[in-house]
């Protein structure tokens, strides 16, 4: 009997740091894959993170490490390069606005070029997450606010 194929979704970012509303759109997402790869992505627009790709992992580890679909990992180079050495053969990705459809529509388009064999899949954020961004939470962060309200609660200890 052939074994049915696995549904690979990549799920790429900076996370930096991971919010409320990376979580959600990952667990909203858990039921329509076998696996989710949760990747920080290097990204050229973005050179100089606030927190390290260590302090990312790890972060990304507490929040997603007890769920047996989710792997985190990193990569640099091309998504769709990556998609093709994890196995993926969708892209997650979270709407918060129009805005971010815009941007996101012209990405995935690119990525179809490339390698039109991955899809690219989009999850309207829940409502009261839209208003979360991680560049908003790292400006909180940079000025001594806190920022444990945007953040999931494995990584509230982190951040008293």
């Amino acid at each position: 009997m052939a074994s049915a194929v696995q549904r690979i979704a990549l799920y790429p970012g900076t996370f930096d740091p991971v919010t409320l509303g990376h979580e959600a759109i990952v667990k909203r997402a858990l039921p329509l894959f076998d696996r989710i790869v949760v990747a920080i992505g290097y990204n050229a627009k973005k050179p100089d993170s606030y927190f390290s790709l260590e302090q990312r992992l790890d972060m990304l580890q507490r929040v997603f490490g007890a769920l047996p679909q989710v792997e985190v990992r990193h990569y640099s180079g091309l998504t769709t390069d990556f998609c093709h050495q994890v196995g993926a053969r969708f892209i997650l990705r979270g709407l918060r606005s129009s805005a971010d459809f815009s941007y996101e529509r012209n990405i995935a388009q690119a990525n179809n070029t490339l390698a039109p064999e991955i899809e690219t899949v989009f999850i309207i954020s829940s409502p009261g997450l839209s208003n979360i961004n991680s560049s908003i939470v790292r400006d909180i962060h940079r000025n001594g606010g806190p920022i444990s309200a945007f953040l999931p609660e494995a990584l509230h200890a982190l951040f008293k």
